[in-house]
């Protein structure tokens, strides 16, 4: 029985040393989704379009 019991603990012990151990986790980069909005676009073809139309009148 003690046999029995000394094959069992060596088997237990063998397959947890082979089990692969302790590893760095690998993390999956983020991927965060940059939302660009550029307010000055609104505001720039106006005032483009002003300064042409107060050129063209000053001639």
């Amino acid at each position: 029985m003690k046999k029995l019991a000394l094959a069992a603990a060596l088997t237990v012990a063998a397959s947890t040393a082979f089990a692969g151990g302790m590893v760095e986790p690998v993390m999956e980069p983020v991927v965060v989704a940059a939302e660009t909005s550029s307010s000055a676009g609104g505001i720039v073809v106006p005032l483009l379009l002003l300064l042409i139309i107060a050129a063209a009148a000053s001639n």
